[in-house]
């Protein structure tokens, strides 16, 4: 079957530029959107020099400008917007609105995968604040999707490995501590921790699958399905050292987001959610769902351990 040709939108970020390598490694024609807005980036616009070199297309558009994401859109087959969501870096979200429109207008798209990753927003309906905006404007842009009929996957159910296990989960660093480590309540719920290179493999693999087609496909391969104490133990176990472990109750966690910034407010809300609840992993993949290590048993992900 020829592979569809991909835009990826955001193909420079943290999870985009990581798209575009997989995109191009399972070879497919992959596209890139060059957005004016770049400016004197010169980390960004090297990337896509370099993603150039290795044969993807760099193609010019803007959120600002319709009729070229329109125009782009076009070019393709499938559009992928790994678009940061997050507050500590940027929060872009309903820039998809702009997305979703020139989908329905190209007329042409057979799949669409807007930024999730992370939480599946129609579970988070009772989400803390501040950082339940992040799960309401993702389900502002689903129904904006659905609404026009667009087919549609999304992909979601991961921590990411860089932010949440070589920091043993603790929050405001990406090293582990060397002396004492934050355990949240009993340190028991389950999370679903992968590598960054996997879920862009995870992603490209659902293009042209039907299985995959207007479903949510869950990142919950099951030897990273992990408690947080489990994680802590086999870092224990490589460094030949016990840690102090330090146990904080859901109240003192909560209380701690007193007097913080937005974007740290927002991260405690999403911790809280993770490690106390258990949210990635604490339902049973449904009929509307599928889960990526069964659905693509040749993607060998990397184990946490």
């Amino acid at each position: 079957m020829e592979k569809s040709k991909v835009l990826v939108v955001g193909g420079t970020g943290y999870l985009g530029r990581r798209i575009v390598a997989a995109s191009l490694s399972q070879g497919h024609p992959t596209y890139v959107l060059q957005r004016p807005e770049i400016g004197l980036d010169i980390d960004k616009v090297q990337m896509l020099l370099a993603f150039k070199k290795q044969g993807a297309h760099l193609v010019e558009g803007s959120f600002s400008d319709l009729e070229s994401l329109v125009r782009a859109i076009k070019l393709v087959d499938v559009v992928i917007c790994p678009i940061s969501g997050v507050h500590i870096r940027s929060h872009n979200i309903l820039l998809q609105l702009q997305l979703v429109e020139a989908i329905k207008r190209a007329g042409n798209i057979k799949r669409f995968l807007p930024s999730e990753f992370g939480f599946d927003p129609a579970r988070m309906g009772h989400a803390l604040e501040p950082g339940r905006v992040s799960f309401d404007e993702k389900m502002v842009v689903r129904k904006a999707i659905q609404d026009a009929k667009i087919p549609f996957t999304y992909v979601c159910g991961a921590a990411f490995a860089a932010y949440f296990g070589g920091n043993l989960s603790q929050m405001g660093t990406l090293v582990p501590p060397k002396e004492k480590v934050l355990i949240y309540g009993d340190g028991n719920a389950k999370v679903s921790i992968v590598d960054e290179d996997d879920i862009a493999a995870y992603t490209i693999k659902t293009i042209d699958d039907p299985r995959t087609l207007n479903k949510t496909l869950y990142l919950r391969p099951p030897e990273n399905e992990l408690s947080q104490k489990q994680l802590v133990e086999m870092w224990e176990n490589l460094i030949g050292k016990k840690l102090e472990h330090i146990s904080i109750s859901e109240e003192d966690f909560l209380a701690s987001m007193k007097g913080m910034d937005y974007a740290s407010q927002v991260g405690v809300g999403h911790f809280y959610h993770m490690f106390y609840e258990g949210a990635l992993t604490n339902f049973e993949i449904g009929e509307e769902g599928e889960e990526a290590s069964k659905l693509y048993p040749e993607v060998k992900y990397t184990r946490m351990n």
